[in-house]
């Protein structure tokens, strides 16, 4: 009896740590859950996959294999869940206690996009994992003053910002671009690195059509021979909002041609990005507000110009 007893115990720390998954499987395990959110959420997946490794230990912490809590979340006064104590900061903290990972990365999202604290990061371009890391941190999501930079580390030891640019649609999951019919314009448009580069694609549609932000305002790149009354039903946008927002006099005569910016909200009173801009030949106000997605009042109003006068090639106009 004492020697199966003292076998027990010679064997069972070998079998716990048998049990410990690398990073590496744990990426694999929680990837697309961290895709999804993304997508649901915009919150980068590579952010969420970095907080998850950090705060659960790959996995292997006490809290994520007892209580399924990935991301080291407290109780707080709103949560009337299940709860899990264990010491931390201080002794017999309350944490909450989910059924499973997937439902703790969902509460994980929702935490930061409920909270007042975390608004500022939803301006980040979601493809900003550092701004990201950093702004977790001076939100105060954890007190160790290395947080950021740890999530950074990860993200970059593990490449986790591939997972970002598949959510997107950007790239396959193995690496690869999409397949793309030659003849979709839009798609080999929306696929072109020099758009990329100008604009920041932040979502995508059901039928794979891809949503950009150009100074903080959504819009997508027409096809061609569409109409603002067809692009206004796709989107669920009454048809003059739709002609608001794309700034059209005239929208039962207009059709759009491939390549066109058509705006799915109102322009901005400024674009912060802008620098002092040089009016091109043949430019009119519509064309420099729909370029930089600010009202032409404000263009007017920020130059001492009223409505009716007229810009002219060389002109200097103070976007910002």
């Amino acid at each position: 009896m004492k020697k199966a007893v003292l076998l027990l115990l010679l064997l069972t720390p070998l079998a716990l740590t048998a049990q410990r998954i690398t990073p590496e499987e744990y990426i694999q395990a929680y990837k697309d859950i961290a895709m999804r959110e993304m997508r649901d959420h915009k919150i980068p997946a590579s952010i969420t996959l970095a907080q998850g490794l950090l705060e659960s230990g790959a996995g292997n912490s006490a809290l994520a294999r007892e209580a399924k809590n990935h991301f080291g979340i407290k109780c707080h006064k709103s949560w009337d869940g299940d709860t899990y104590i264990m010491d931390d900061d201080e002794k017999n903290e309350c944490f909450r206690k989910y059924k499973n990972a997937e439902e703790s990365y969902r509460d994980h999202s929702l935490f930061l996009a409920t909270r007042g604290r975390y608004s500022a990061l939803f301006e980040l371009e979601i493809t900003d994992y550092r701004g990201w890391a950093k702004g977790l941190k001076a939100a105060g999501y954890a007190t160790n003053p290395k947080y950021a930079q740890l999530l950074i580390d990860r993200i970059d030891l593990y490449d986790l910002t591939k997972y970002d640019q598949i959510a997107l649609g950007l790239m396959t999951d193995d690496n690869q671009m999409p397949d793309i019919d030659p003849e979709d314009e839009l798609l080999e448009l929306a696929y072109s690195p020099e758009k990329r580069s100008v604009f920041e694609l932040v979502d995508m549609t059901a039928t794979k059509r891809f949503i950009y932000e150009n100074n903080g305002v959504r819009f997508v790149f027409a096809k061609e021979g569409e109409t603002p009354e067809s692009l206004a039903k796709e989107f669920g946008l009454k048809y003059d909002r739709f002609c608001e927002y794309n700034l059209l006099k005239h929208p039962d005569e207009m059709v759009f041609h491939s390549g066109d910016v058509v705006y799915l909200a109102k322009l901005k009173n400024l674009n912060w990005k802008a620098k002092k801009y040089t009016v091109q030949e043949g430019e009119t106000l519509r064309d420099i507000a729909l370029r930089f997605a600010v009202k032409p009042n404000k263009i007017l109003k920020k130059n001492g110009l009223k409505e009716g006068d007229r810009i002219s090639k060389g002109q200097k106009l103070w976007l910002r």
